[in-house]
């Protein structure tokens, strides 16, 4: 059955988006561990990131969706209850120990992609140490790199100057033979996977094409609305042509159809498939709150820049890796969601010296009126940003930048 193509509008678009990135729940409902685990299971992964401006990414992506979290929960699902395990999507992540067997793919296709690629960068001896780690780490147990980085001379230190030893950690666990069983002051704890994932997801296999269905699936589920491209990225465990392929074949059945979604700064529509059911979805999509949040950088809802600007008319980069004199707002920008519409842009710190959670700067968009009920929204969400990050004060003297 050929079903014609549907239009969104961006009002509409919006709120599904919102809703399937987890942004539409009330933020103040009490949260325990198993709630934590939803939240993971309904986005599908959150981020892993070093920078610790305010809160390292995970927490603060999980916080935005409920004020109620607590790191602890977090921590215990991953060290002690094993419902969640680190690897890659298009970057390191936090993932649902159930979906381990998918991501037995592309651990097959990272032993010949790593090796190949990292032969040509990486400091010599990384392949002889492969062999060598495994075996201890079989008889010892757990170990950090520093427990095996051997001296030497002219070291960077940087993530591109690895020694050989921290290489092959790094090989072992990006193809899935170790395991990050707990973290020390951020580093890294590596063991056997197989002590790590529990066993009923371990021992789990499944073939490539139920593989590629769930990765397509269960990607545009949480992306409502996407291209073949979108889809494939989401999980980066498919490649573009089989994720075109994947739509086309369920095109064909009848369970997708074609969208057109309305852009929020009037360019032209944007093509995309969408389940057939996505009408629904869309009246069943709850108005977001009213609030202001403050996201991380890293949150999903604005991980892909050109989807963000399309649907939301917001442009935003992150720019650590951007020279400081060449910067336009700063380091580590935190983005301002306001009900279902980005308003602004804050750089603000937790300065631990000091014990305050530092606003350097507070940016609105072109248009949005910077008046007495939105200023309150926004010193209600910077105080709610000092208890999460333990800050004892705000310090902020109330002005608003004009914008970069």
């Amino acid at each position: 059955m050929v079903v014609s193509r549907l239009k969104i509008s961006n009002d509409d678009g919006r709120r599904l988006l919102l809703h399937v990135q987890g942004l539409s729940e009330p933020p103040r409902r009490k949260l325990d561990r198993d709630g934590v685990l939803e939240i993971v299971q309904a986005l599908g992964f959150v981020q892993v990131d070093s920078i610790n401006t305010l809160e390292r990414a995970h927490h603060h992506i999980l916080f935005s969706r409920n004020q109620t979290y607590r790191r602890q929960d977090l921590t215990r699902l991953l060290e002690q209850d094993r419902r969640l395990f680190e690897n890659w999507t298009h970057d390191a992540a936090i993932i649902p120990s159930a979906f381990f067997p998918y991501w037995r793919h592309r651990f097959e296709q990272e032993r010949v992609r790593l090796r190949e690629y990292w032969r040509k960068w990486r400091r010599e001896g990384f392949e002889e140490a492969v062999d060598m780690l495994r075996a201890r780490v079989a008889a010892e147990g757990a170990i950090r790199a520093r427990d095996v980085t051997s001296p030497r001379k002219g070291g960077g230190g940087g993530w591109w100057d690895w020694a050989p030893e921290k290489t092959a950690l790094e090989y072992l666990w990006r193809t899935g033979e170790f395991a990050v069983c707990h973290r020390r002051s951020f580093q890294k704890v590596y063991d056997l996977a197989e002590r790590v994932i529990p066993p009923e997801h371990h021992k789990t296999t499944i073939d490539r094409a139920d593989s590629v269905d769930w990765a397509c699936r269960e990607a545009l589920r949480r992306l409502g609305f996407a291209t073949h491209g979108e889809i494939a990225g989401y999980w980066a465990l498919v490649s573009v042509q089989e994720a075109k392929d994947w739509v086309a074949k369920m095109r064909a059945s009848g369970a997708l159809v074609e969208v057109d979604i309305d852009a929020a700064n009037g360019a032209k529509p944007r093509s995309a498939v969408a389940f057939a059911d996505v009408c629904e979805r869309i009246s069943e999509a709850p108005e977001p709150p009213a609030r202001i949040r403050a996201l991380n950088p890293f949150d999903p809802l604005i991980r892909d820049r050109r989807r963000l600007e399309h649907v939301f008319g917001f442009n935003y980069r992150i720019e650590v890796f951007t020279p400081e004199a060449k910067r336009r707002y700063g380091y580590y920008v935190f983005p301002l969601l306001e009900g279902d519409r980005f308003v602004g842009r804050v750089d603000a710190k937790h300065e631990r010296d000091r014990d305050v959670l530092a606003v350097r700067a507070v940016w609105f968009e072109p248009g949005v009126k910077a008046g007495r009920n939105r200023r309150r929204l926004l010193t209600e969400e910077l105080d709610r940003l000092r208890r999460f990050c333990g800050a004892e004060a705000v310090e902020w003297d109330g002005r608003i930048s004009p914008d970069g």
